[in-house]
């Protein structure tokens, strides 16, 4: 399929820079641990196509819920990370069972991992401690600190340390992931360095760091995985051996946002006295469900068979709106630029986390998913109808 066959609004995957970032991720743990795991980030965007290339990759799926779970294990993933607090007790037994990697976030997972009278399973416990401290103004809690994970100023990880020691389990992972708002180098180290400080304090030999996700991807003057691996390195080489400790990295975003554009085409063009409103065939709720950017990368794609940009009228803005009956579905102002028409469309660049598994099923369905290699696209993922919408629905036969 050619370009100008596309049908918006859709979202457009560009197969060659997903690949690009795959291999500079590996290329990256590669050349500073030598014994390392990769676990894709199902919540990020759990498109079957793109963990379809994910687990190609050698990836194993990282999940936190038992949808995801049975998602993996659907698609026939080998390997899994179970984390989050979400996890069901089937699920969780299944998973430790298989052998696959658990992080545990709560009691009551310790409770199920006692009950099952196992006394092996690769597991790993959530580190819960004040990061903000040690990096102040970066964390996304800030000063109310995390949720998640066994806190270790309290003591619950100490004493969840000993309850698991006590049933034969000596050597649990550590699983150290933070969410931040400026995706820095110095979150990293400092996540590095309380697993090299847990391990003199408690005198562990963790089979595992699972340092997280969280990286930034695919923008310019921003760090890039070699440098964040670097650092992770620099730090833990304090305490653990490249060659025999485990190292974990969970991306999502970083992999899956650069490649992925969103394409909305202009249907309407209207003057009030606020001043020019152009009205798209998209909206925000699909690159930007949260509503929290105040601004976003895009290009504008001017119709082949309209009037060229160099002939147009320049306005001085004209404020991109979506198609939804919300006042605030309204994206960015385009200013001092040529006058949009019906037919251009709007190109939103790196758009590919929480945007695909965060859109609601709100006036318009699921958009199409278009994957581009050489210039070529093919859908992966057709516009929902009112049938995929209807089916799900226990009542369908009473229509």
């Amino acid at each position: 399929m050619k370009e100008d066959r596309l049908t918006t609004p859709c979202y457009v995957i560009h197969q060659e820079k997903l690949e690009q970032g795959i291999t500079l991720l590996k290329d990256a743990l590669a050349a500073n641990w030598k014994r390392h795991i990769v676990g894709y980030s199902f919540k990020t965007n759990a498109l079957p196509w793109a963990l379809m290339q994910m687990k190609g990759a050698g990836f194993y799926a990282e999940v936190v819920s038992e949808d995801e779970y049975d998602l993996a294990r659907y698609l026939g993933f080998s390997h899994v990370i179970y984390n989050g607090p979400l996890k069901s007790r089937t699920s969780f037994l299944d998973a430790l069972e298989r052998g696959h990697i658990i992080n545990l976030d709560a009691e009551r997972e310790l409770d199920w991992l006692e009950e099952s009278g196992l006394k092996e399973g690769t597991v790993g416990l959530r580190v819960n401690f004040d990061l903000e401290a040690l990096c102040p103004g970066e964390t996304s809690p800030g000063g109310a600190g995390g949720r998640f994970g066994f806190s270790y100023e309290t003591g619950a990880l100490e004493r969840a340390i000993k309850r698991l020691a006590q049933m034969g389990i000596t050597h649990p992972g550590l699983h150290l992931h933070a969410s931040s708002k400026t995706r820095s180098i110095a979150i990293y180290r400092a996540l590095a360095r309380m697993a090299v400080k847990l391990k003199a304090e408690y005198h562990l030999q963790p089979a595992y760091i699972d340092i997280g996700g969280g990286y930034f991807g695919g923008m310019e003057n921003r760090p890039q995985f070699p440098d964040y691996m670097r650092a992770i390195r620099e730090e833990l080489e304090a305490a653990y051996s490249p060659e025999e400790t485990i190292l974990i990295v969970e991306p999502g975003t970083s992999l899956i946002t650069p490649p992925i554009e969103y394409r909305a085409a202009v249907v309407d063009c209207k003057d009030t006295y606020a001043g020019r409103f152009v009205v798209t065939d998209g909206s925000r709720i699909d690159v930007d469900p949260l509503h929290g950017k105040s601004s976003y990368f895009h290009n504008i794609v001017y119709g082949k068979d309209a009037l060229p940009p160099q002939e147009r009228a320049t306005l001085p803005a004209q404020v991109i709106c979506g198609f939804t009956c919300m006042e605030d579905d309204r994206l960015f102002a385009l200013r001092d630029a040529p006058e949009l028409r019906p037919g251009d469309v709007v190109a939103f660049e790196k758009v590919g986390g929480y945007t695909m598994c965060l859109t609601p099923l709100f006036i318009r369905y699921f958009p199409r998913v278009y994957v581009e290699r050489d210039g070529a696209y093919t859908c992966v993922r057709e516009r929902w109808t009112v049938q995929e919408y209807v089916q799900k629905s226990r009542f369908r036969d009473s229509f």
